[in-house]
């Protein structure tokens, strides 16, 4: 936005106008993803010490302070770096948290379709701060308030999660663990909308006990490192990382990053609406999503999804390498509608599948004994490959 750029950019633009040098737009980019790798493997052991209730209020507090920092400054550009940072510490804690609590509290028969929500709501932010980007870039034109405002916006979404889940109970798991059983029990027995003495809650605390039991087994204190040591918690730490990172990989940010190219194929070059098409499109392909990963099964559908983006981006790859003009993408509008087409369908497919699945697996995969950190760790993974992507989009635009 061109308030942003006159008061932080440092080099100019071949039409001299102002602009962020590689170094510049690295760091600025960058340490958001840093501070959520960062937050995603300290979140853990603060979850496990205080609650995930209380977790999760400290960390939407960090996320405010840090949309704060940014919105304050003047000219300072490395103030708006580091109030990313800041703000990145709590949105990795929380990309941790939030899917573990719904994990741990939610019905088992709804659980999958639950975590998936996660995905879902994220997709919906998106969306919305898309059309408020769009929406302020010109009616704020050459103001502070065109960046200030969507900076703003996540201060009210982030203070309403905060106070929201204080009317919230504490997770039941983490509970039992702390051998506050009755309050679990009440906890369970409200999730699943039935009294304390039915059959279904004392079916869960069962489950619950029985796997507290077998974490107890070998007794005394348990070393952090354990979570790499305890029966087969190699193979699903490394099940878990590599799933989110393959999320990453799949080829979706390639679209969100660089669609403004296709869509010039058409008369459509500006990124701003671009930028809320394809938010719309993920944002309504992953409502079905929900229904897919309780209907079909986890595993049917990473692989069906698989498939379905491979094919996607072939066809695509294909008509861009072969029939579009990449010099001057007007020239050739067909081919630019045909790659946008299957841009959506690509979307559609990963929204529906890989985008709310890889969290409802990693929310189920871990005894709670060592879910916090094996949970912290793969959603690490996931931070690393946005941020290789980030920083990949920079280097390419530059």
């Amino acid at each position: 936005m061109e308030d942003f750029l006159q008061r932080f950019g440092d080099t100019t633009n071949e039409q001299g106008g102002p602009a962020f040098s590689k170094v510049r737009s690295g760091t600025i980019v960058g340490l958001l993803s840093i501070g959520t790798l960062i937050g995603a493997i300290v979140g853990a052991p603060i979850a496990d010490a205080l609650g995930r209730k209380l977790a999760i209020v400290f960390w939407n507090v960090i996320f405010c302070a840090g949309v704060v920092v940014q919105m304050t400054t003047l000219t300072t550009w490395y103030q708006i770096a580091i109030g990313r940072w800041v703000a990145g510490l709590g949105v990795g804690a929380l990309s941790v948290l939030t899917p573990m609590y719904q994990s741990e509290t939610a019905p088992r028969q709804i659980r999958g379709a639950m975590v998936s929500c996660y995905q879902l709501f994220i997709t919906l932010g998106i969306f919305i701060a898309n059309c408020i980007n769009y929406g302020t870039k010109d009616q704020y034109y050459g103001q502070p308030a065109s960046w200030r405002i969507p900076m703003g916006v996540g201060y009210i979404w982030s203070v309403i999660m905060a106070v929201g889940i204080m009317f919230l109970r504490e997770s039941p798991r983490w509970e039992y663990r702390k051998g506050r059983v009755e309050s679990a029990r009440t906890t369970i027995a409200k999730s699943y909308g039935v009294p304390e003495n039915h059959w279904e809650v004392d079916r869960e605390i069962r489950e619950v006990q029985a796997k507290l039991d077998a974490e107890n087994a070998g007794g005394g204190k348990h070393p952090f490192y354990e979570v790499f040591t305890g029966p087969r918690m190699l193979y699903r730490v490394l099940l878990g990382v590599s799933m989110q990172a393959l999320q990453q990989l799949t080829g979706a940010n390639f679209f969100f990053y660089y669609g403004t190219t296709i869509f010039t194929a058409t008369g459509l070059d500006d990124s701003f609406q671009t930028a809320m098409i394809l938010g719309g499109i993920n944002f309504a392909m992953t409502i079905p999503g929900t229904f897919v990963v309780e209907r079909f099964g986890r595993r049917r559908a990473l692989i069906t999804g698989g498939l379905w983006m491979f094919v996607c981006f072939l066809i695509f790859a294909s008509v861009g390498h072969f029939a579009l003009d990449q010099g001057t993408p007007q020239n050739t509008p067909e081919a630019g509608s045909a790659m946008i087409a299957f841009a959506c369908l690509f979307i559609a497919g990963y929204a529906m599948t890989w985008a709310p699945i890889v969290w409802a697996i990693v929310g189920e995969l871990y005894p709670t004994r060592y879910r916090a950190q094996a949970m912290g760790l793969a959603t690490a993974s996931n931070w690393i490959w946005v941020s290789c992507n980030c920083y990949r989009q920079i280097l390419e635009f530059h």
